[in-house]
């Protein structure tokens, strides 16, 4: 609902040409919509669509190829919201945790959980670094090198006979709507304070009912993480329907059906979910989780477990095209695989959790059939197919990079995983200046 209110009254607009305002080149317009997708950090639908739909006439009459913007901006959606610590995700990725922790009796906070799980996200971290590398130098490969030479050689931004998808963002919000940053800025700002501050009354409180130090590690231990995010995206709602009365943008009815639009917008994730929660409720049953224990338990390593449980996740997100339900699914499947294999060992843990969310989303990203990458598609006004076949080289590479530089060489112990990211990092920006070839100006 929150969101709702920050698109209709000209919030995200306002944010989204603020910061397109410096790109005068080919590499500045590039680098911006990377910054534009790390700037909408709440939701990877409200990313996909503003990004795409505002950066694309800076990047028309500067040249760049419609399937590089989509890719822009479809590698800075799911991978950014999936691992900022306020968004639309956080209340399903932590809730998943909770559950599953709970179930196996694991005493571990689940808001903890998942911000020290954030440094095994090697696939979302290294492509958003990708992007960035990729933009900064000017080169490309496979055939986003042909689309960018075409666009920039023949100023042809689509492949010629290319099917065009419609842009939705301007169904969204009326081009009458003037933009407003603060509409934007004002509930985030107050819904990262509420829930900072929700999260420190709340844990120091029940810390010092039980009688424990209140340092900063118990506090955010002991707190309900999902009261304070209730409590934190409410207030963000009320900032929200206020400025959007008070600077003019909507009535206030229009500011209520804005609020309800962005909760419909939810319902075809929501009949996912469902779906698959009653998948993950069968599985529990039927205890699946205890028939992969007994087949797997003699000779998967447990340092293997992160690595295919990578796989498991991009290929099953692949083909359903839904990360979110990718992780119902999984959740009560390998969880209790990595707890009963490696009990204790907190890197396969960690490392377990994190490639189920990191799996989900490389299958997200790739998958013709997934939302936001049908979202990339139509906001930037580029043939959805083009768009896919561009992209996959890229998300393949960054993937393969992930899983031998990083998933299984922390997963055995080799080098932590701030390690893996760096040599990670290294190894698939060489890979890419081996492969890619400079785009004329």
């Amino acid at each position: 609902g929150m969101l709702g209110l920050i698109t209709q009254s000209g919030g995200a607009k306002g944010l989204a040409s603020w910061v397109s305002v410096d790109a005068t080149s080919r590499r500045r317009a590039q680098l911006t919509t990377w910054f534009l997708g790390l700037l909408v950090f709440f939701d990877d639908y409200a990313n996909s669509l503003l990004v795409g739909s505002s950066m694309r006439p800076v990047t028309d009459r500067l040249r760049i190829s419609r399937e590089k913007l989509a890719f822009l901006v479809d590698a800075t959606a799911a991978p950014v919201a999936s691992q900022a610590v306020i968004s639309s995700w956080i209340g399903v990725e932590v809730g998943y945790i909770a559950d599953h922790f709970t179930h196996l009796g694991i005493e571990r906070d689940s808001y903890l959980t998942f911000i020290e799980t954030i440094p095994f996200r090697f696939y979302p971290i290294l492509m958003l670094l990708f992007v960035a590398w990729v933009g900064l130098r000017g080169r490309d490969f496979g055939p986003m090198l042909r689309a960018e030479r075409r666009a920039s050689s023949e100023g042809l931004v689509s492949r010629p006979g290319a099917q065009l998808n419609s842009d939705i963002h301007e169904d969204a919000v009326s081009e009458d709507v003037d933009g407003r940053p603060m509409n934007a800025i004002g509930p985030v700002v107050m819904l990262v304070l509420v829930a900072a501050v929700g999260i420190y009354v709340d844990g120091r409180s029940k810390a010092l009912a039980a009688g424990l130090e209140p340092t900063l590690r118990t506090i955010v231990g002991e707190a309900s993480s999902s009261a304070a995010i209730l409590w934190a995206t409410g207030a963000g709602c009320l900032v929200a329907l206020a400025l959007s009365v008070w600077t003019g943008a909507l009535s206030f009815s229009k500011s209520v059906e804005a609020w309800v639009g962005g909760m419909k917008s939810m319902l075809y994730a929501v009949l996912i979910l469902v779906l698959a929660w009653a998948l993950g409720g069968v599985c529990r049953d039927l205890d699946t989780a205890a028939f992969l224990i007994g087949a797997l338990g003699d000779w998967l390593a447990p340092a293997w477990i992160p690595a295919s449980v990578f796989v498991m996740a991009a290929l099953v997100s692949f083909a359903t095209g839904t990360s979110w339900g990718t992780m119902a699914i999984l959740f009560p499947l390998v969880v209790p695989l990595a707890h009963q294999i490696a009990p204790g060992q907190e890197v396969i843990l960690f490392g377990t959790v994190s490639s189920i969310l990191a799996g989900s989303v490389w299958g997200d990203h790739c998958s013709p059939i997934s939302d936001t990458t049908v979202l990339s598609s139509m906001a930037t006004s580029c043939d959805h197919m083009d768009h896919v076949r561009t992209q996959l080289p890229y998300a393949l590479m960054v993937g393969g990079v992930s899983l031998l530089c990083a998933e299984l060489p922390v997963a055995a112990g080799w080098y932590g995983p701030w390690a893996g990211l760096l040599i990670g990092a290294a190894v698939m920006m060489g890979a890419f200046e081996l492969l890619s070839r400079p785009v004329p100006r």
